[in-house]
């Protein structure tokens, strides 16, 4: 027996070459991530338009040429498609840009065949391509004038039909889109004004305005590429010809006859290609444009509103059945069109009948079983309306049609804005509605749904008042002004003039009940601040700010310990619109105590530069009344209780001296004039306040911290 061959010793990989000069091997080619780059949207859109430019100058073989048109006339089929299927115009809103890329290919493949039939010609009806020589010999039917006929047809249907009246619809519709634009903003701003929509709506309906005025403009310059391309076709048809037969009889040696049927019948092959996909986009650019009014798609809009009346299709039917039996007439086609429009009528009208009684019965079942009716869900009747006006029917003609001034929602809008402003947070939407129990002239200003205030109006007529407080000297109905309880005058409009010769304060309905519901909402400022508005202004804070609001809460303070502060801001009627300044002043105060009330304290010492600017008066300094040392010795020895949980006792006999002697010294002052400021030392402020705020709200209380150094004051009393 042979003995076995030893076996072959297994394979070694063979060492990687190493590269030149000593270093690393270059890395291998990743065609994943190089087709990647190529399947990318933006990439690819690029590409082809750097296509486009490339066949504007290079020259294109008969099968890159073919395929080049064929792309063109499904493109446009495309473009047909979608704007038939769109249920608004603003979903196709990138159609100007699809038109013109749509333009620039069928110029760029007119003068790719341009070059191709001047070039060879002469050397047969496939010189430019399979496409080019089937539309010139199955359209045209084999006669080219047949050809240059249905071409100019083409042509004129194009250029002064569609083209002409797509644009005026476009021009007509960016013109009045934008007239309306001013009335469309003041609905928007009303709804959300009156609580009908959200900020989040509001936001939505502005961007969806916006979008369709930029539409329909872009539509209006984007219907000249059409008629651009119309005329282009035209003068590069003609120069086609022209041109061929020179060249055809000079340079190829063929007669004019030949040269006439060889370059003309390409030329109007090629002006067929080119034609049939600009009228189908045209078409479409008209489709889109005439959808301004139309909801739905268009066959479902087209034939709801074709075929939805029964008497005009058995019209029609009659009509048609008419038609068929006159002498000469050929009478199938007509008999046709009347049995389908006949039979279409009876089964829309049967139809129709079939749902009107159906509705009948609906209604009949509905009131004979009351029960059946769907409730409202109990939960309904748990929410409330932070802020509410109540008109009754006398008042409702200041929302709809106001003889003079801005309607009230728009006042209200307004005093949103500015409250905004001023307070540093937005307030609540305010619910208007009508209240058949309250008198026809009286209006209820509601907070969670309590009464907060009430007046009565004369809708068509003006409130005066004097500044002086002297008796008005005008023919009117004698009234008090139902926010401050000053007396006022109701008066004619025709007295309006000589009202304001004399000096006197004139107010229509609407502002006197903005300016009602005003101070009832600084009134109760503090109880507007939700927790869920706490949370939404610390969530619109910039991005810097949002770090200091990750350490203190919920590390330092609750959500709540900051809802609090900002209410005892609000109370006292100062501006949280420095938010920052308020976070820092509440994370300092946390490092030593946590109690509300004294964080309250070191915040507004924070604020100490607003707090003394909103107190100066018009000369420039703050006007104060001092507490006397005897009175801060007497509030100081009655604070009991732990450093943090401080209490005022103070004798009942000594609490109403001290009532008495401020009501005195501040209504000396407000006969004079002046509106001071009480100023006390920081332990015992808010304890003074909280026993002024019940017969004097409006009295400013400040401590020795918020007086800011470089503010001037002048002491005018002290108690």
């Amino acid at each position: 027996m042979a003995e076995a061959a030893p076996a072959a010793p297994a394979p070694t990989k063979a060492p990687a070459t190493p590269a030149i000069g000593g270093g690393e091997a270059p890395p291998e080619f990743d065609a994943s991530a190089f087709f990647k780059v190529f399947l990318r949207g933006d990439i690819a859109l690029a590409l082809g338009v750097v296509a486009i430019l490339a066949v504007l100058i290079l020259p294109l073989p008969t099968w890159g040429m073919d395929i080049s048109l064929a792309f063109s006339i499904t493109f446009s089929v495309l473009i047909l498609m979608v704007a038939l299927f769109v249920e608004r115009p603003l979903e196709f809103n990138a159609f100007p840009t699809i038109l013109l890329l749509a333009t620039m290919i069928r110029l760029a493949l007119n003068l790719a065949s341009t070059r191709l039939i001047l070039a060879h010609g002469h050397e047969g009806t496939d010189a430019a391509g399979e496409v080019i020589q089937a539309f010139g010999g199955f359209v045209m039917g084999g006669n080219f004038v047949i050809g240059i006929i249905v071409f100019g047809i083409l042509v004129i249907v194009n250029f002064i039909v569609i083209t002409k009246g797509s644009g005026r619809i476009a021009e007509v519709s960016a013109r009045f889109t934008l007239d309306a634009m001013p009335g469309k903003q003041m609905a928007i701003d009303a709804d959300l004004s009156t609580g009908l929509i959200d900020e989040d709506e509001a936001r939505l309906r502005r961007k969806e305005l916006e979008e369709e005025s930029t539409f329909f403009g872009a539509m209006d310059g984007a219907a000249k590429f059409v008629r651009g391309d119309a005329i282009a076709g035209i003068l590069i048809t003609f120069i086609n010809i022209v041109a061929g037969i020179i060249i055809g009889v000079v340079q190829n040696d063929l007669t004019f006859a030949q040269a006439a049927e060889s370059y003309t019948r390409l030329t109007v092959g090629d002006g067929l290609v080119s034609q049939i996909p600009a009228l189908i986009v045209s078409t479409s650019a008209g489709l889109v444009v005439t959808k301004a009014g139309i909801s739905g798609s268009t066959e479902s809009a087209l034939f709801r509103q074709l075929a939805g009346k029964p008497k005009a299709l058995g019209l029609v039917s009659f009509l048609s059945f008419a038609l068929a039996i006159l002498p000469g007439m050929p009478a199938m086609p007509f008999l046709v069109l009347a049995t389908i429009t006949g039979v279409g009528a009876w089964f829309i009208g049967f139809r129709d009948r079939r749902i009107k009684d159906d509705e009948l019965r609906e209604i009949e079942e509905k009131a004979v079983d009351p029960a059946a009716l769907a409730e409202e869900p109990i939960s309904t009747a748990l929410r409330i309306d932070y802020l509410r006006l109540e008109l009754g029917y006398g008042l409702l003609s200041l929302i709809s049609a106001p003889k003079d001034g801005q309607k009230l929602t728009d006042q209200i809008k307004a005093l949103r804005r500015q409250m905004a402003s001023d307070v540093g947070f937005v307030m609540p939407s305010v619910r208007i509605q009508d209240n058949m129990q309250l008198p026809a002239n009286t209006y209820c200003i509601r907070v969670k749904e309590i009464e907060a205030g009430r007046g009565d109006l004369r809708p068509n007529m003006l409130l005066v008042m004097d500044p002086r407080g002297e008796d008005i000297s005008l023919p009117g109905e004698k009234t008090v002004e139902p926010t401050f309880g000053l007396p006022a005058m109701w008066i004619e409009e025709a007295n309006r003039e000589e009202a304001l010769f004399r000096g006197y304060t004139v107010v229509d309905p609407a502002t006197v009940i903005t300016t009602h519901l005003t101070e009832v909402i600084k009134d109760n400022m503090a109880e507007l601040l939700s927790y869920a508005e706490t949370q939404k202004l610390l969530d619109e804070l910039e991005k810097e700010h949002q770090k200091l609001i990750a350490d203190m809460i919920p590390v330092q303070i609750s959500l709540g310990g900051v809802q609090r502060v900002l209410q005892n801001l609000l109370a006292e009627r100062v501006s949280i619109r420095d938010m920052p300044t308020i976070l820092e002043g509440i994370s300092e105060a946390c490092g030593h105590t946590r109690n509300v009330m004294m964080i309250t304290e070191h915040v507004r010492a924070r604020l100490a530069r607003q707090i003394s600017d909103n107190n100066a008066n018009e000369q420039g300094f703050i006007p104060l009344i001092t507490l006397s040392p005897q009175w801060e010795q007497a509030f100081a020895e009655s604070l009991v209780g732990e450093t943090d949980d401080k209490q005022l006792s103070m004798q009942p006999s000594r609490l109403q001296e001290f009532i008495t002697s401020i009501r005195n010294i501040f209504e000396r002052q407000a006969m004079m004039g002046e509106s001071p400021v009480l100023l006390t030392s920081p332990t015992i402020r808010p304890f003074v306040r909280s026993i002024i705020e019940r017969f004097r709200p409006m009295t400013i209380v400040m401590s020795q911290n918020e007086i800011h150094p470089k503010v001037k004051i002048k002491t005018v009393g002290s108690i």
